[in-house]
């Protein structure tokens, strides 16, 4: 799951569990810059884009998330869900990637999950 907003925010599931620390907001961009100051959804409010340009930035992070980790599905989730239908078309990469059905609120589902069921 990667979450875009303010920041990128990330979970990796693996077998059923998850995996602690992603960090998918920081991996490097170019320049020693990271992929959370290029693609979260405040570098689109900050750099003034397009969804069009939002998207080819969204498409080059999602290629590298793919070529590091190859997940079966990405799911995304934050504020940036709700608009999920108008840069979908841009993310033409190898895996499927989804908006998460609660949107914005999926993060804090999954924690309260997380806590119910003492996930870990």
């Amino acid at each position: 799951m990667i979450t875009l907003g303010t920041g990128i925010g990330s979970g990796l599931f693996l077998d059923g569990k998850l995996l602690p620390n992603t960090e998918f907001g920081h991996v490097l961009h170019k320049n020693g810059e990271i992929f959370e100051k290029y693609a979260s959804d405040s570098a689109r409010k900050r750099d003034n884009l397009s969804r069009k340009g939002w998207g080819k930035r969204l498409h080059k992070y999602f290629k590298h998330i793919n070529l590091i980790v190859s997940p079966d599905l990405i799911i995304v989730g934050g504020g940036a869900s709700k608009k999920f239908d108008k840069i979908e078309a841009k993310l033409n990469i190898d895996v499927l990637i989804v908006p998460a059905q609660s949107e914005n609120e999926a993060g804090i589902i999954g924690a309260a999950m997380a806590a119910k069921y003492k996930i870990k």
